[in-house]
């Protein structure tokens, strides 16, 4: 952003304003995941979406044409709200539609989309080195975004949490003819119907109270926090550490996106052979050690520090892809969104204390590696009590949270 940086002169008593626009920026972020959790389980996944991808288009222009600061850093916040709610509804949408055996490749294979746009970021920054131009490249995407969501079906799972069986029944009508497995109304109704007596009333909207009034959503809910506060602390931990290694900024991300590649194969492969719990547990655990080794390797040696930065950066993205596909199996459709934004905020909470935490150098050197790695071993054990999901059936239900807990407790195993 340094061309905007003259445009509005900030330089100088005034450079601190950069940073304002990050920090605006993410707190838009927090907020975003809030509001459009909540609202995407009150209205629907596609409504939102589409509401997602609209405001990101409008305001990413708003930004290319800015005439002050004051509208630039207004509109980079909103920005960052619309880019939340895309993020936390995408892969739940996902999800909702599809059966055991093909959630993993689906939630695999579409972070691997988000990787290839932080390597084309890369080559488009180095090519654009105006904002302005640069702002109205990344935002243009959103065009096709928005003409794909005539084709994306409403969740039929939340349809029939909200009782509207017939636009549920049409879905999966055009869903079987699709897979070319046919089905008769009949059935299909008696489904619809046995799954509409089975909810909640579909008057009851969703609170982000319901995510602690029952204890085994409480148990997922605190879990999860904890999870996700890990897992974008030690990340942005990790990030930080990166900008010491003296590399451009455009390095820096192409770096940092080629690692994401492996990183997602892997978790492709262990998450359908140990399971969602052992993978997030083992990939945090991993970024602690890697900070562990670090305190024990000398700064004077660049490429050591490299190296661990690279592998530790590896394992916290392969954490991050984990965390979006077990949270999302682990909240009931009714909630499903609701939880996701929840979790979002409060990671987004540990990504904003990870720059504060760099400050403790000034305590003890080693201090800000040893809270990092300290913050993503606890989140490795706290996964931990979190039950597997790797072949279990979506919950629907508030109920079948309790009631699959309760299994869990009483026989001491994962029930599918």
């Amino acid at each position: 952003m340094g061309e905007s940086s003259e445009t509005w002169d900030l330089v100088c008593q005034q450079r601190g304003l950069n940073k304002v626009t990050s920090t605006c920026f993410f707190i838009g972020v927090l907020l975003g995941a809030v509001v459009y959790g909540y609202l995407s389980d009150r209205f629907g996944r596609r409504r939102l979406l589409l509401v997602a991808y609209v405001s990101t288009l409008a305001l990413g222009l708003m930004s290319a044409a800015s005439v002050n600061y004051i509208m630039f850093v207004t509109t980079r916040m909103l920005t960052g709200s619309a880019l939340a709610g895309f993020t936390i509804i995408v892969l739940p949408l996902e999800l909702e539609w599809l059966d055991v055996e093909h959630r993993t490749v689906a939630g695999v294979i579409s972070t691997t989309f988000w990787t290839g746009g932080v390597l084309l970021l890369t080559l488009v920054g180095y090519l654009i080195r105006s904002w302005r131009w640069l702002l109205l490249a990344a935002t243009l995407p959103c065009v096709p975004g928005i003409i794909s969501i005539w084709w994306v079906p409403e969740s039929a799972r939340w349809l029939l949490t909200q009782g509207r069986v017939e636009e549920a029944k049409k879905y999966l009508s055009i869903c079987a003819k699709l897979n070319g497995r046919p089905i008769s109304e009949d059935s299909l109704s008696q489904e619809a119907l046995n799954k509409v007596i089975t909810m909640e009333r579909v008057s009851q909207r969703p609170s982000y109270l319901d995510l602690f009034r029952t204890s085994q959503l409480r148990h997922v809910s605190l879990c999860c926090m904890m999870m996700w506060f890990g897992v974008n602390f030690s990340y942005y931990g990790l990030t930080l550490d990166a900008s010491g290694l003296g590399l451009t900024v455009y390095q820096t991300q192409l770096l940092f996106g080629a690692v994401e590649v492996p990183s997602k194969i892997t978790v492709f492969f262990l998450v359908r052979l140990v399971g969602r719990r052992l993978t997030e547990a083992g990939m945090l655990l991993a970024t602690a050690l890697t900070f562990g080794i670090s305190l024990l390797v000398s700064s004077d040696t660049k490429s050591w520090i490299t190296a661990l930065v690279v592998i530790g950066k590896a394992f916290s993205e392969a954490a991050f892809t984990t965390a979006y596909l077990f949270t999302s199996e682990l909240y009931p459709t009714v909630l499903r969104q609701t939880g996701m934004g929840f979790t979002a905020l409060i990671g987004r909470l540990g990504a904003s204390l990870a720059p504060l935490v760099v400050l403790l150098d000034g305590v003890w050197l080693l201090l800000p590696k040893l809270a990092y790695g300290g913050i993503s071993f606890l989140a490795a054990c706290t996964v931990l009590l979190l039950p597997e999901t790797k072949k279990a059936q979506l919950p629907e239900t508030i109920q079948d949270v309790e009631r699959k807990g309760r299994k869990i407790d009483r026989s001491g195993t994962e029930l599918a």
